[in-house]
């Protein structure tokens, strides 16, 4: 939980729109569960951070705020070992409904998107029909959209589908050593056959085929979250993965993982660490400061200045990126 917030403490647009209490107004008492309580926490807390800190010795409780993120999901209740990447898709979706500009639910759209729209308009329907239900400052800044591709090898029938998402979880290559991020990538978007079993429906053959599957990244977020899967279901019982995957602090480009959006670089401004084995570990976090740039490592209670050279390590669980030049948007 520590790791995690100190990353979001330090994600620049969304410190700023807690800390100026520009959410206030955005409050949902109708449709959010938690009717607000959930948001308020989270505010008290970054202000308690940010706003006291003149004072270089001082330790928070995160006591109150825990109390609100276990009331909106039971599982994180106690103090048992829990995901981070878990915790934070639950912590975000949990702000998000506690401010969702939505406030009353509009009758679903029951019929799929017209197949015979272009693969960008079927997109922009897709985002639409998401942000009827789903809308906010939170949408606005972490959620992009994924492009998913089923192609029959039989009558080349291409099945295009859009779907959002939070983070992106990335497959590692690589049992040991050191890869690039970008290897992770080109195998999240590597095209994968399915066949025998795994043969799907052909929409237009009507029937099961040998088909092709690959992902590309339709809409890029504003803040990126990728998720390096260091715990695999097929590793389960072989251990974590201690791969180092190296990554650019700056000016990651990611325009070859794009659907045919402009190029788009982003820069590294947290990390979330995980370090120890599946079943006992400590989480640490790596967070470059919103406004003078500097490095930080937040180890629970002890923080300290850290030369930029060092984020990079075989302990990277969680990156959080930064479109180039966002900040000032």
């Amino acid at each position: 939980m520590n790791s995690v917030l100190q990353c979001l403490s330090n994600t620049r647009a969304l410190h700023d729109y807690i800390l100026r209490e520009e959410y206030t107004a955005d409050i949902n008492t109708t449709t959010s569960a938690m009717k607000g309580a959930l948001i308020k926490a989270f505010g008290a807390l970054m202000c308690d951070l940010w706003k006291r800190s003149d004072e270089p010795d001082r330790v928070l409780t995160t006591a109150p705020f825990k109390s609100q993120i276990q009331r909106f999901a039971p599982r994180f209740m106690g103090y048992q070992q829990q995901d981070a990447q878990e915790f934070l898709r639950y912590l975000l979706e949990g702000l998000h409904e506690d401010v969702n500009r939505v406030t009353s639910r509009p009758k679903p759209i029951t019929t799929d998107i017209d197949d015979s729209l272009s693969a960008s308009q079927k997109s922009m329907e897709a985002w639409k029909r998401f942000l009827r239900l789903e809308n906010s400052k939170f949408v606005d800044l972490f959620v992009g959209q994924l492009k998913s591709t089923l192609r029959c090898t039989v009558c080349g029938h291409a099945s295009v589908t859009f779907d959002p998402f939070w983070d992106l979880s990335l497959p590692i290559p690589s049992r040991s050593g050191q890869v690039r991020l970008q290897a992770c990538f080109d195998l999240f978007t590597k095209e994968e056959v399915l066949d025998g079993d795994e043969k799907p429906t052909c929409s237009k053959c009507q029937k099961r085929q040998k088909c092709t599957k690959s992902f590309s990244i339709q809409k890029f977020p504003r803040i990126l979250v990728v998720h390096l899967k260091r715990f695999s279901p097929q590793e389960r019982f072989r251990g974590k993965l201690n791969t180092t995957v190296d990554f650019s602090v700056n000016g990651l480009d990611l325009s070859p993982y794009s659907a045919g959006q402009a190029p788009c670089r982003y820069n590294l401004y947290g990390v979330a660490n995980h370090s120890g084995t599946l079943f006992s570990g400590h989480y640490t976090a790596y967070c470059r400061h919103p406004y003078t740039a500097e490095w930080y490592e937040y180890n629970d209670s002890r923080v300290h200045v850290m030369n930029q050279r060092n984020v990079n390590s075989g302990e990277a669980y969680v990156l959080f990126f930064e479109l180039a030049g966002s900040t000032h948007v």
